[in-house]
């Protein structure tokens, strides 16, 4: 049995995917992801809501997390509904039918000086 750690609701407040990127891809491409670990027995089913300043939300992106691993999904590769835009600001909500542990990361590869920002998600 493993330990079961996380929560089922996550929000990411702060999103923007850089428009531009500097360096080889996929290594260097400016990128936002929702780094989410699964420690559970079960497989947890992952639904993504994005909400925007000046339009409706977009969503569910379902994406499912498998028991006892790990996933680094990149919002630049949800397509379904939509993709998720460049150069323009977003947050996410995300709810999960097991509990997980959710972290944001951004590459912003603009610029040769290369920038990462990486926190916790706020969960309740």
């Amino acid at each position: 049995m493993h330990e079961t750690v996380g929560k089922r609701l996550w929000v990411i407040a702060e999103g923007y995917i850089p428009e531009g990127s500097t360096g080889p891809e996929p290594e260097m491409l400016s990128h936002e992801t929702a780094c989410i670990l699964n420690a559970g027995d079960r497989d947890a089913h992952v639904m993504l809501t994005i909400y925007f300043k000046d339009r409706e939300p977009v969503g569910p992106y379902e994406i499912i997390v498998r028991a006892r691993r790990t996933l680094h999904q990149r919002f630049n590769d949800l397509e379904y509904p939509q993709p998720v835009p460049r150069g323009t600001d977003y947050s996410c909500v995300i709810r999960s039918d097991e509990p997980v542990v959710v972290q944001h990361t951004r590459l912003d590869s603009r610029q040769a000086e290369n920038a990462l920002l990486t926190t916790i998600a706020w969960s309740d």
